[in-house]
């Protein structure tokens, strides 16, 4: 039996999210179809991070167990035959038996992206956030360092989030203005639900002068999700690396 690992691009744009649903359209059960077409046998496929509905990855990890005979590098260009143009394989290989894309996950990072300017972008519509007022860039660069480190993220999760542990370490937080594009990147060793989308509505916040940047801290160490921003639409953010001790 052989493990094998799929490297997936994907706008989800028409997707409700990567995980299973019984009565919505996700990126695992059209993948899902497609690998146990071309190996004729059932399959548990499992991905790294299950992106929520119009969430965008360039660089989704996924595996699932199987006897095909099928060369790992032929099998991107067997799953592709069978998926729509919106998701793609781009990578695959056999990994050891141990390997799980989401438990073996040593961290990620995030893109999310801003459209800032007066009018919205029938192109980008389904890829950025449209704000139309102007936002103070130098304001949300000052918050944005407070998010580095380790600390406790209780305020940037869902309301309803079951996780026990809310401690994360945020190695990198980003953000940059091109034109009217602002975008922030974020690196972490996990997140929390809605965590991305939380921050990033917060940051908004102090971009239109609502808030200090040094409430983030304050945010922070409240634990409180109530002092939080809102949570950003999802089709602002993308999934971009999934890192591993042995670094795809």
């Amino acid at each position: 039996m052989r493990n094998i690992r799929i490297i997936l691009e994907y706008d989800g744009t028409n997707y409700h999210g990567w995980q299973y649903q019984k009565n919505a359209l996700t990126i695992q059960e059209v993948v899902k179809k497609a690998v146990e077409k071309i190996t004729a046998e059932k399959i548990n496929l499992i991905g790294a991070s299950r992106t929520d509905t119009g969430v965008h990855a360039y660089y989704q990890v996924a595996n699932f167990k199987s006897k095909t005979k099928i060369p790992a590098e032929k099998i991107p260009y067997a799953i592709n035959s069978l998926l729509p143009r919106d998701i793609t394989v781009v990578e695959a290989e056999d990994v050891e038996q141990d390997f799980h894309s989401r438990y073996s996950s040593k961290g990620k990072r995030y893109r999310y992206v801003i459209l800032n300017r007066k009018f919205s972008s029938p192109i980008m519509r389904n890829y950025c956030w449209h704000i139309n007022y102007k936002l103070d860039v130098e304001r949300m660069k000052e918050a944005a360092n407070f998010l580095i480190g380790t600390h406790d993220f209780s305020a940037f999760k869902a309301s309803g989030s079951n996780v026990k542990n809310s401690i994360r370490t945020v190695k990198e937080a980003v953000l940059n203005k091109d034109k009217d594009i602002i975008t922030f990147e974020i690196e972490a060793d996990g997140f929390l639900y809605n965590m991305v989308r939380i921050i990033v509505g917060t940051l908004v916040d102090i971009g239109c002068h609502k808030i200090e940047p040094y409430m983030i801290k304050n945010i922070l160490e409240s634990k409180n999700r109530n002092l939080a921003g809102k949570t950003s639409p999802p089709q602002g953010l993308y999934l971009l690396k999934i890192f591993y001790v042995n670094s795809l």
